[in-house]
């Protein structure tokens, strides 16, 4: 019952953050940098974990910048092209 409750609130915030994110919030592409790093709430994908700190270290979160250099040392040349196109064109339809 607990951990049904707590993965609704996690659900809810990811949700939060994702529309926090819409309009252009650094610290939610942060956040969801590491919702996606860590596997919380969602899948584990180093690719959006990526794209998401490539979004917030372009708006000048500094520890964004940390967490993208550790998680490019685990990935594969193609993954870290493949999150750095889906940040530019998230930015291209975000008009950032």
């Amino acid at each position: 019952m607990a951990m049904a409750r707590q993965d609704r609130q996690l659900r809810k915030l990811l949700g939060e953050r994702l529309q926090a994110a819409e309009h252009g919030d650094a610290k939610a592409f942060y956040d969801l940098g590491l919702y996606y790093a860590l596997g919380q709430g969602v899948p584990r994908d180093l690719v959006a974990a990526h794209k998401w700190f490539n979004l917030a270290a372009c708006c000048g979160v500094r520890q964004a910048e940390v967490e993208r250099r550790e998680l490019a040392a685990e990935m594969a040349p193609p993954e870290i092209a493949t999150a750095q196109r889906a940040a530019r064109e998230w930015m291209m339809r975000h008009g950032s």
